[in-house]
């Protein structure tokens, strides 16, 4: 069985900081797949906003590049993002997903529950 337990999750000021953390359990490893990050705002639909490949490669999305770092630790099997700067837009659950298909496929085929970010005065 395999599961991801997102945390770190909560409120801040504009301008603060957040480190969410993915905790992977079961038969995958975050070192052999793809890993991502998604948040849904209320009323909107889902968004990818980072991935970081098999081999580390980190991809993000625009509105995110520059204020959040993605990361993994193949020991402990966990993924993080680093948020800084964070902004009212980024009040959302976010989600971390994993992509174990070879050759990545897209379909991120395992999510986590989600973790609220709010961001306000």
């Amino acid at each position: 069985q395999v599961q991801l337990a997102e945390s770190g999750g909560g409120s801040v000021q504009p301008g603060g900081s957040l480190r969410l953390s993915c905790k992977v359990s079961g038969v995958i490893r975050v070192d052999f797949c793809a890993m991502g990050w998604f948040r849904q705002a209320p009323e909107k639909e889902r968004e990818w906003i980072s991935t970081i490949t098999k081999d580390g490669l980190m991809v993000y999305e625009d509105s995110v590049k520059g204020r959040f770092i993605v990361s993994k630790d193949g020991a402990k099997n966990t993924l993080d993002l680093r948020m800084d700067n964070l902004k009212p837009e980024d009040t959302a659950t976010y989600y971390c997903a994993a992509d174990c298909a070879s050759p990545f496929s897209g379909k991120w085929n395992f999510w986590g529950q989600g973790t609220q970010v709010n961001v306000s005065p």
